[in-house]
Order: C-alpha cells, then sequence, then structure tokens
C-alpha cells in the first residue's frame, strides 16, 4: 500500500468526478498511489466487479423517464432500473437517468443497444457509466428498456405518471401548440389504462386469437349451444377491442365517449398515429 498522503481535496476531486462515496475514493487514491486517473480506473473496475457479481439480481425499482424535442418532433421513454425504492429515490440516480434520456433525445439510437454504445462523456460510453456508477450505488443498474417516436410533421407530447413509474410519448398527426393539452391527456389515458395497441388492427394476431379461444371456451363452459359459439367468441372480441384498444377506450376523463371521439371534439382530423409506454416492473 502506498505511504502517498491523500488530502481531503484530492478525494472532494475525486467523488465529484465519479460520484462515489468518500471513503471509497479515498482507498482508490491510495491503492493508486495519489494518481487521479488510476484511481478511477479503481473505481471503474470495482464497479465492473459489482455488475458481474449482481447480473442475476432483478431490478425492478428505478425511474422511466419521457422527454422531447423543444420543437415537438421526437420523443424517447428510457427505463433505468435498480434493486430498491432507497436508490431510485436517490437524487443522483433521477439526474443520471435524465441525463441518459436527454442523450437518447439528441441521437435517436434505432434500439437499446445503440443506446447504451453512445458516449455519456470523454472517457465513457453509456454502458460503462452504467457499470461505473453500480460500483457507487452497489446494486444492480441497468437500461432495460427505450422507445423513440418521431412526429413525422405532427408532434410528439410527453407524460410521465407517478413519481417516475411509467412513461408515455403520443404521436398526434397535426403539429398546432393547441392541441399538446389533449395529447397529454390521452398520455395519461394510456398510463392509466395500459392500452394493448392504437387501434384493433394493430392488435397482434396472437393476442386476436388467443381471446378468441378465450370466447369460445366460456361459451361451451357457460352451455351455450356450439352453432352460437362463433358469434359469441366473436361478440367478446369487440369487448376487448373496446377496452383495450386505445382509440376505442372509453375516454377516463368522460366515458361517455371514446378518445376518438374526445379527439375529434378537438378538431375533426386530429387522431393520435402512435404511442410508447414503458413502466417499472
Amino acid at each position: 500500500m502506498s505511504d502517498v498522503k491523500i488530502s481531503a481535496a484530492d478525494v472532494k476531486k475525486l467523488r465529484d468526478a465519479t460520484g462515489s462515496g468518500m471513503m471509497d475514493c479515498k482507498k482508490a487514491l491510495t491503492e493508486s498511489a495519489g494518481d487521479f486517473d488510476g484511481a478511477i480506473e479503481y473505481l471503474r473496475l470495482k464497479g465492473q466487479k459489482m455488475a458481474g457479481k449482481r447480473a442475476d439480481r432483478d431490478a425492478k425499482e428505478g425511474v422511466v423517464i419521457a422527454q422531447v424535442a423543444d420543437n415537438g418532433e421526437r420523443g424517447i421513454v428510457v427505463r433505468l432500473g435498480c434493486e430498491t425504492d432507497f436508490v431510485a429515490k436517490n437524487e443522483d440516480f433521477i439526474k443520471m437517468a435524465k441525463e441518459f434520456a436527454t442523450i437518447a433525445l439528441t441521437n435517436a439510437p434505432t434500439d437499446l443497444d445503440g443506446l447504451l454504445a453512445l458516449p455519456y462523456n470523454s472517457d465513457l460510453s453509456i454502458a460503462k457509466k452504467i457499470e461505473e456508477y453500480t460500483g457507487v450505488i452497489g446494486e444492480k443498474i441497468e437500461i432495460s428498456k427505450y422507445a423513440k417516436l418521431e412526429a413525422n410533421g405532427g408532434q410528439v407530447v410527453p407524460y410521465i405518471h407517478m413519481g417516475y413509474r411509467a412513461g408515455v410519448i403520443v404521436a398526434m398527426n397535426l403539429p398546432d401548440a393547441d392541441y399538446s393539452e389533449a395529447g397529454k391527456d390521452v398520455a395519461m389515458q394510456i398510463a392509466a389504462m395500459r392500452p394493448v395497441a392504437l387501434d384493433k388492427d394493430q392488435v397482434d394476431p396472437s393476442i386476436v386469437e388467443k381471446e378468441i379461444e378465450i370466447g369460445k371456451e366460456l361459451a361451451r363452459q357457460e352451455g351455450k349451444p356450439e352453432a352460437m359459439i362463433e358469434k359469441i367468441a366473436m361478440g367478446k372480441l369487440n369487448k376487448f377491442y373496446k377496452e383495450n384498444t386505445l382509440m376505442n377506450q372509453a375516454f377516463v376523463k368522460d366515458n361517455k365517449m371514446s378518445v376518438a371521439a374526445y379527439l375529434q371534439s378537438k378538431n375533426k382530423d386530429l387522431t393520435i398515429t402512435d404511442f410508447k409506454n414503458i413502466e417499472l416492473g
């Protein structure tokens, strides 16, 4: 072990640069004989080891950040997971998640791997920063989900639900700022009602097939005539569409109208072209 004297100023400088605890910074500087870059590398290696040890842990807590460009032309959602609610509420953790989201918004990577490969700063990629921060926190940290939307001539509206527990972005076909509040209403609807698709035509065929089979089985259990089974199943499927596809759902702020009707009450041409909803868990 080195006999180099480690000053409080050196420890603070390293802490400011890495976010690591005071004792960890002091140990890193001691082990690296006072060399600042060596101390940073020491802490990074600690993070790598910690990440390896906790790779099989669940990171179901965390925060979900939704951001949209100032011009409304692009939006992203990023989920940064951790193991405990205690870490999820840490200001530095939330700040880092927002930094990752900003990088994603600026660069618009095509997928999660592309996001992780982006530079966090001149020295680290986002993936390496997460590794480093794992050593600071002592828990598994991961970006587990990422999604983006382009406005394509309309606008994207964001919404963050329940203290970062869910994030929604909604793409609308009209760019007028007057409709952004309607977009937020619909984003809140998505967070609360969790539609599986925009409209019935976008529902995954495997889900449709499953719902039809469920409808048939329930009809048989109720003793319905075999000749009516198919019709009953299709009726239940239509009910599924009404309850689980966004445009057909009853609008939560006025259940006398559908979401589609609510949008048309603002402008007969106004509609939602796509949405992304990411939650914790």
